[in-house]
């Protein structure tokens, strides 16, 4: 039953990102076009305009790529890749010698994807993009194989978290880094977002509390793990007009604010030899 129910979670999330990736809705905030809720949540203009477009499709929570400090060489892997936003930025710092990897289970965000990958290599000169088709839970890569795993408001989209941890830690090589932009708790949700599928597609409902977070990533095996809570706020989505959001703000109890339940962090973890 509970493999049933995790399946039906993962079919609700790849059918709501398929209509983002056609263009059926948005996660884009009001007046704020993707690049501008971007800006306001770190990444730089010079970071932007090397994009394909449409690659930023405003589904970010973070900038996982600044914080992991990515250097020329490297091969990094983004869990959760839609467009390829975060892929592509990390492709343009880990230069030719270095790889970019992104892993999405939406048929439609891949084909975006790879159909960005041309007027990259157009705008930098740079081949070293690939995109594959998997689970985040089941990672197509190779045990011991990635320097750096990053991650955009994703792992919260997934009904096995521990599971995502595991295979992290799996793919990762020694002393390699994890940097994570999501979602957590203050408090517990009210139950009607808990219950809207709205909410679990923006990753609202799937947040957990720090702590867990914090031992779900100790168990998979992975050491000096850091959370810092952003400055960003969630209230953005306030401001929504997309039917999405719209949903998940009229869930709340009356006067009460996303913000009152969810942050925005940033974590960092390291797999180390024991």
């Amino acid at each position: 039953m509970a493999e049933e129910s995790n399946e039906k979670i993962r079919e609700t999330v790849r059918d709501g990102y398929s209509d983002i990736a056609q263009g059926k809705s948005s996660c884009c905030c009001g007046s704020q076009s993707p690049d501008k809720l971007a800006e306001a949540i770190g990444y730089t203009n010079e970071e932007l305009k090397v994009l394909p477009d449409g690659a930023n499709m405003g589904l970010s929570c973070g900038n996982p790529t600044a914080i992991a400090n990515l250097k020329q060489g490297q091969i990094v892997l983004d869990l959760g890749s839609g467009g390829g936003f975060d892929v592509f930025i990390a492709a343009r710092k880990v230069g030719l010698k270095g790889k970019a990897i992104g892993v999405d289970m939406t048929p439609e965000m891949l084909s975006k994807a790879r159909a960005g990958i041309s007027k990259f290599t157009e705008k930098t000169g740079l081949s070293n993009v690939e995109f594959r088709l998997g689970e985040i839970e089941h990672l197509p890569v190779a045990d011991n194989s990635i320097d750096v795993v990053i991650s955009n408001c994703v792992i919260n989209l997934s009904p096995d978290k521990q599971q995502v941890w595991n295979e992290i830690a799996r793919v990762l090589k020694m002393d390699g880094k994890v940097c994570v932009s999501d979602l957590a708790l203050k408090k517990p949700l009210p139950k009607e977002v808990l219950d809207s599928a709205a909410a679990l597609i923006s990753c609202v409902a799937g947040a957990v509390v720090i702590d867990e977070t914090v031992n779900m990533a100790t168990q998979a095996g992975l050491s000096d793990i850091q959370v810092d809570e952003k400055a960003y706020s969630i209230d953005v989505m306030a401001d929504c007009n997309d039917p999405l959001y719209r949903q998940v703000r009229d869930s709340l109890p009356n006067g009460a604010k996303l913000s009152d339940y969810i942050i925005s962090v940033n974590i960092t973890a390291f797999k180390n030899k024991r």
